[in-house]
C-alpha cells in the first residue's frame, strides 16, 4: 500500500520501452564486422574510451575497459585472448554455453542476445528479476530453463561443472575472487569483471569482449549516451533528484558514482547537495537524518516492495518531495540491485517519465 503523499510509477510503459530500447541498438549493431587482426589488449573495439576514472560528456563512472584489459579484437573474431581482473583467458570459439555468477551479468547477456545456461541470484532476490523477464518476453522459455547456481557470493562449483560450460563470467566483488577464479578456471575458460554498479559500463564492455561482441556493446553505449542527453533535455534540469533505498534496517542515499546516479549524470539531472559525494556508492543515514534524502523529487526503492517501511517513518511527511507528491516508488531491482544496460534503460525511462518540465 502506498501512503498519502507518495506514489508508485506505473511500470508497464517504462519496462516495455526499456526492453525495446535495449534490444534495438543490439540488433542494429549485430551486422557490424570484426576488426580483423588483433591489437594490443589495452584497447579493442569495445574499449575505445580507454581507462578513465570518470567518463567524458558528464559521465560520473568509468566508460571504457581499463588499459591492459580486453582482447583488442572486434566482433565475432575467435580465438581471442581476453585480459581481465584475474589474469588472461583464451577463448577458442564463440561461447555457446555460458555460465554467469555476478550481479548484472544476466542483464548484459540478454542485452547482447545470449541466454546463459546457469546463473546465481543475489541474497533474497530472484534469479531472473521481473524487469528482465518483462523486457525479454521472447526468452521466457530459455530463462525458465536456466539452472540455479546458488548465491552470487558462493556459487555451487559442482553444479557449474555438471553443466560443462564453455565460458564462465564472474566478478571481483564481495568474495574471495582469486580462490573462486582458480576453481572456476579448472572447469572452463573464465573471465572476471570488476563488479559493483559504479563499473557497469566497463564491465559491460569487458563481458561483451569475452562473448565476442565488443563492437555491439560499444554501439549500445554510444546510443545510450545520445539517448540520455536527449532525455535530459526533456526533464526539469533544475529539479534535484534524490535516490533513496531501504533494505531491512538500512536506509541509504546514493551518490554520483552509484549505478542510478550515473544514469542521472548522463542525463544532466541535478542532485541534492547531500548526494553529490563520490567517495562511495551510497551512505547510510539514520531515521533522524531522513532529511538528507530530500530533494525536489525522491525516487525510492524498498527491498521486498513494502513502501510503508519508508512512508510510515515519522519524518517522511515533513520532506518537501513528499508534501509536493514528488516521492515515487521505483522498481528496486534495476535502480539499486542489478547494474546492467537494460537496467540503465529502465532507469532512464523512469526518470524521463517522472521528472518532467
Amino acid at each position: 500500500m502506498i501512503s498519502l503523499h507518495s506514489r508508485r510509477l506505473s511500470r508497464r510503459s517504462a519496462l516495455s520501452l526499456a526492453g525495446a530500447a535495449a534490444v534495438a541498438p543490439v540488433l542494429a549493431a549485430c551486422s557490424s564486422g570484426g576488426a580483423g587482426d588483433a591489437a594490443p589488449p589495452s584497447s579493442g573495439a569495445g574499449a575505445a574510451a580507454g581507462s578513465q576514472a570518470t567518463g567524458g560528456d558528464g559521465a560520473s563512472v568509468p566508460t571504457g575497459i581499463p588499459d591492459g584489459m580486453g582482447s583488442g579484437q572486434g566482433d565475432d573474431v575467435f580465438p581471442r585472448t581476453v585480459a581481465h581482473f584475474q589474469g588472461s583467458t583464451e577463448i577458442a570459439a564463440a561461447p555457446a554455453k555460458v555460465v554467469i555468477t555476478g550481479t548484472g551479468q544476466l542483464d548484459v547477456a540478454l542485452t547482447l542476445g545470449i541466454v546463459p545456461i546457469g546463473s546465481t541470484a543475489g541474497e533474497g532476490a530472484q534469479m531472473v528479476p521481473d524487469y528482465l523477464a518483462k523486457a525479454f518476453p521472447q526468452q521466457a522459455d530459455a530463462l525458465s530453463a536456466m539452472t540455479s547456481l546458488g548465491k552470487r557470493t558462493a556459487p555451487d562449483i559442482e553444479t557449474i561443472a555438471s553443466l560443462s560450460p564453455d565460458l564462465i563470467v564472474m566478478n571481483n566483488s564481495g568474495k574471495d575472487a582469486a580462490s573462486l577464479y582458480a576453481s572456476l578456471s579448472e572447469i572452463a575458460p573464465t573471465v572476471v569483471t570488476q563488479g559493483k554498479g559504479t563499473n557497469w559500463k566497463q564491465d559491460f564492455l569487458l563481458m561483451a569482449d569475452a562473448l565476442g561482441k565488443p563492437d555491439t556493446a560499444q554501439t549500445w553505449l554510444d546510443g545510450f549516451r545520445t539517448d540520455a542527453a536527449e532525455a535530459g533535455e526533456s526533464i526539469d534540469s533544475a529539479a534535484t533528484v534524490s535516490l533513496l533505498r531501504r533494505d531491512g534496517d538500512r536506509i541509504r542515499i546514493f551518490g554520483a558514482i552509484s549505478f542510478a546516479g550515473s544514469v542521472l549524470a548522463d542525463m544532466g539531472a541535478a542532485r541534492p547537495e547531500s548526494q553529490q559525494f563520490t567517495d562511495d556508492v551510497s551512505q547510510e543515514i539514520s531515521a533522524e537524518k531522513l532529511d538528507q534524502a530530500d530533494g525536489d523529487w525522491i525516487l525510492y526503492g524498498v527491498q521486498g516492495g513494502d513502501a510503508s517501511q519508508l512512508t510510515s517513518m515519522d519524518l517522511w511527511p515533513t520532506l518537501k518531495a513528499v508534501s509536493e507528491d514528488h516521492a515515487v516508488q521505483v522498481d528496486d531491482d534495476p535502480f539499486y540491485l542489478n547494474a546492467g544496460p537494460t537496467a540503465a534503460r529502465t532507469v532512464l525511462t523512469t526518470v524521463s517519465e517522472t521528472v518532467k518540465k
